[in-house]
């Protein structure tokens, strides 16, 4: 037996007790005539106590042979401690140690294994079994696990069934591009690795099992960032014989479920948002509803006057600040050029102080009088004590930049508060989206979504129109979910493939098992899917994913800690049917 106790669990209560304990040694504290040890393991700290008195000096000796992440097994008994450590919750004792066994010398570790460690994070991803060591890891990855059991009990006791989809596919255009695995069996031949099990879960309801879910991995090759990486996990649902509020009431039980069980937060029923409601309040379909800084469009109430550059713009639109009528000059200024930053693209700003008397104060006072800018504030609900931040130009893009700019206001005045959580759904997307470049429409969820109904016969007159029965659900100004009610039926699916430009040829090579399966009774059926990731990561208090996975991508997709990816052999080449040119490029 390794050990009778965790190094977390022994308590005043355990004195006297003859206890045996297994861990890794966090720090060795050599006084002379005593040798204190940490030993740790996942459970917590227990010190151990070496001294002249008690203890034989070939024991002693040995402790002083210990390095910090040594394995070490020790017999003991639990003593009371003579300087408790409130800090820990075996602070009220430490063990008297009679055996000690070495189990495995280590290396000193390339970074400290402490909460607040001196490790980068390249470093720490390099030697990630280290990392996970670390208490900030190591709880991300018990409190990941806690989620998703939550997730399994919730969805197993509202008669989901959790169905596992194969990994090895077919390439399917979704919008992004597809890990591909060649074929040895079948020279020049390749699968795909599942960006979603979007059209297997579509085949689940065809076969009759209503109510299904997975927690599953997915792939996209595409550019990464904080909260994306190229293999990912989504809770992926399906139902049939469904509309749109079942898939909401559904999903929202989980949500709040997760919510009151994982963090302790009674939530009450979810507000709903359009589309367009979200973009013209916010600016972006996925707000952060945590505080306000709602849109005030202001077209109407600024250009009467003779400032050409509200007069040509397509929308003049402002943002009340709270509490920004005391920001310097200074501040403004850095705050101008922080939106005519590129990343930003803004050509400037325009600003209104709102006094704590009444007046205004404005970069725009020779232009507009009192009178104007209390019509500005009225439309930007502003209060005495905040700014007006405006911006103007093309519709589309001033919407962006002022969504940004109401994001990096929340961020500087502390109004993202973590432990906070405001979720809503954004319903009643649009359809199609039309690439700028080519005028061609592609799906904006997949092709599979269903047209609102009453909408179908729009397609063919004024496809930019048409909403799809289309709901995304949005925390903290994260989209955590997505979904809609799918085509069921062939006819409609063919539809949509020709709008989409696929050829009859075409929407055959790639979908006629979807197409062929819908030919024997098909059920109406949506679903959704969360990421599980960035569910947890958020639910967590933070916006980061890498910390809640357990061997992360660095921003390149690299493995840094087995590095990959990597060549492979000239032989396994050969017998992929694959060009050795292929391995020499770059």
């Amino acid at each position: 037996m390794f050990r009778s106790h965790t190094c977390g669990e022994l308590r005043s209560s355990h004195i006297q007790t003859k206890v045996t304990l297994s861990g890794w040694v966090q720090k060795v504290r050599d006084k002379g005539f005593v040798v204190w040890v940490d030993l740790r393991d996942r459970y917590g700290i227990t010190q151990l106590v070496f001294d002249e008195e008690r203890s034989s000096d070939k024991l002693i000796t040995e402790a002083r042979k210990l390095g910090r992440e040594f394995v070490i097994q020790v017999e003991g008994e639990v003593i009371e401690r003579s300087s408790k450590n409130p800090q820990l919750n075996t602070g009220d004792i430490e063990i008297l140690v009679s055996e000690l066994q070495i189990l495995n010398e280590a290396l000193l570790p390339p970074f400290t294994i402490e909460d607040e460690t001196d490790g980068g994070v390249e470093l720490r991803m390099k030697y990630r079994y280290l990392d996970i060591r670390r208490n900030p890891i190591k709880n991300n990855l018990i409190f990941r696990s806690k989620v998703t059991m939550e997730v399994r009990k919730y969805l197993s006791e509202q008669g989901f069934i959790e169905v596992e989809t194969p990994y090895l596919i077919k390439s399917t255009p979704e919008g992004a591009r597809d890990f591909v695995v060649p074929s040895r069996m079948n020279a020049g031949q390749f699968y795909a690795l599942p960006q979603s099990p979007q059209t297997f879960k579509q085949l689940l309801m065809v076969g009759g099992l209503d109510k299904y879910f997975q927690i599953v991995k997915c792939f996209r090759d595409e550019d990464l960032r904080a909260d994306r990486q190229p293999e990912f996990t989504q809770i992926d649902c399906e139902m049939a014989f469904v509309e749109q509020e079942d898939i909401l009431n559904a999903f929202e039980g989980l949500t709040r479920h997760l919510l009151k069980t994982i963090r302790g937060i009674e939530t009450d029923k979810f507000p709903r948002l359009t589309y367009d409601d979200a973009m013209r309040t916010y600016g972006n379909d996925k707000p952060d509803i945590r505080f306000d800084m709602r849109f005030g469009e202001l077209n109407a109430v600024s250009q009467h006057k003779d400032f050409q550059v509200f007069n040509s713009a397509e929308l003049v639109v402002g943002i009340a600040v709270p509490g920004g009528a005391s920001f310097t000059r200074k501040e403004i200024d850095a705050l101008v050029d922080w939106v005519r930053r590129p990343q930003i693209g803004a050509k400037g700003m325009v600003y209104v102080k709102c006094n704590e008397d009444g007046s205004y104060k404005s970069s725009v006072d020779k232009f507009y009088d009192q009178d104007d800018l209390g019509k500005w504030a009225e439309a930007t609900n502003a209060v005495p004590g905040d700014i007006i931040c405006v911006l103007s130009g093309e519709a589309m893009s001033t919407r962006t930049q002022l969504s940004a700019l109401r994001m990096e206001m929340a961020e500087r005045l502390g109004l993202r508060n973590p432990s906070e959580f405001a979720p809503l759904w954004v319903v009643d997307f649009p359809l199609l989206e039309m690439d700028e470049e080519t005028g061609d429409y592609h799906a904006m969820h997949h092709p599979f979504t269903s047209p609102k109904p009453g909408q179908l016969e729009l397609l063919e007159t004024d496809p930019g129109s048409v909403r799809a029965n289309a709901y995304d659900l949005v925390l903290n100004g994260n989209e955590i979910g997505g979904g809609s009610i799918r085509i069921h039926d062939k006819k409609i699916q063919a539809t949509m493939f020709r709008h989409l430009g696929f050829s009859e040829k075409e929407a055959k090579e790639q979908f006629g098992f979807l197409m062929d399966a819908f030919q024997y009774g098909a059920p109406p059926h949506g679903g959704i899917a969360f990421g599980l990731d960035r569910f947890v990561a958020i639910l967590g208090g933070q916006e980061t994913i890498r910390d809640f996975i357990a061997f992360p991508k660095n921003n390149s997709g690299r493995d840094v800690m087995i590095d990959a990816p990597a060549r492979i052999d000239e032989n396994q080449l050969k017998e992929l049917s694959l060009k050795l040119d292929i391995q020499k490029r770059g």
